[in-house]
């Protein structure tokens, strides 16, 4: 079982930055690929990106590709999300995930822990 609380989230301007960290319970955080997904209001759940096991693979939605960063400490149990140059349609609810299997996925439905959600809001 892994339990995951985020934290970071916040109000920013349009150009800022954040970093979004995911604090994870149990001795297997290593073996898990973790991720962060996002929802906005009306919006469906929206996969922002992952990272494998080790930290050597990482995958990004094409929306924040080149601004946004995920890695991970497994010292630490514990994985980020660096966001730079934030846009208004950056905000959105913020989940960490966790998923047993190997490989980063787009869906979901194919993680099997989440965490509680931190709100990002970026104004105009």
């Amino acid at each position: 079982q892994v339990q995951l609380v985020e934290s970071g989230g916040g109000l920013v301007q349009a150009g800022g930055s954040l970093r979004l960290s995911c604090a994870a319970s149990g001795r297997t955080f290593s073996r898990h690929v973790m991720g962060w997904f996002r929802q906005a209001p009306g919006k469906e759940r929206e996969f922002v990106g992952g990272i494998s096991w080790t930290g050597g693979t990482t995958s990004y939605s094409e929306s924040v590709k080149g601004r946004f960063t995920i890695s991970r400490d497994n010292a630490k149990n514990t994985v980020y999300l660096q966001m730079n140059s934030l846009k208004p349609e950056d905000t959105a609810v913020y989940y960490c995930v966790a998923r047993r299997d190997l490989g980063v996925r787009l869906d979901a439905g194919k993680y099997d822990y989440w965490g509680q959600g931190t709100q990002v809001t970026v104004s105009s």
